[in-house]
């Protein structure tokens, strides 16, 4: 992971440090507590219980390096920069297809934050990008794998 900015959220910003907290005071322990019963079994050479405990620790590892290097690139996007008048991170955007006319509701977000099972879709995404600077009523073509979505701006909420 190069040291790209990385765009949260104050809720993003939480969840990521809770997630840090976990790994470090919880997580390292379980597996430090697994290897050592694992090296109980004796010849560690032909472990299973050994080497999947030393594979979730490489995990764990890796992952408290990700984060925190994350953490440290973090620009934090505060309430007061959101506006209603134009897409920007952290807007929620409710948007109508034009084609079936369908409405959805996305929050936009950094990358790091982004969970499209929940709506919340990535400023560098096709959707995302091509919604960020558009205002209410404007109508915007997004190029997908599929083809090009045509959407309208309904409503920029907070």
């Amino acid at each position: 992971m190069s040291d790209k900015e990385v765009i949260l959220t104050q809720d993003g910003l939480k969840k990521l440090e809770d997630e840090l907290e976990n790994l470090k005071s919880v997580k390292r322990r379980e597996v430090a507590e697994r290897i050592k019963v694992a090296i109980g079994y004796g010849d560690i050479s032909e472990n299973s219980e050994y080497e999947d405990a030393k594979n979730e620790q490489a995990f764990i590892e890796g992952r408290i390096i990700t984060l925190e290097k994350m953490l440290r690139n973090a620009r934090i996007i505060n309430a007061d920069e959101i506006g209603t008048d134009i897409v920007s991170v952290g807007s929620t955007v409710l948007v109508k297809d034009l084609e079936f006319g369908d409405e959805m509701e996305y929050t936009i977000v950094g990358s790091a934050e982004s969970n499209p099972l929940e709506n919340r879709i990535s400023n560098e995404s096709p959707v995302g990008s091509a919604l960020l600077g558009k205002s209410k009523g404007a109508k915007v073509d997004v190029t997908v794998p599929a083809g090009v979505l045509q959407y309208e701006i309904i409503e920029i909420k907070k």
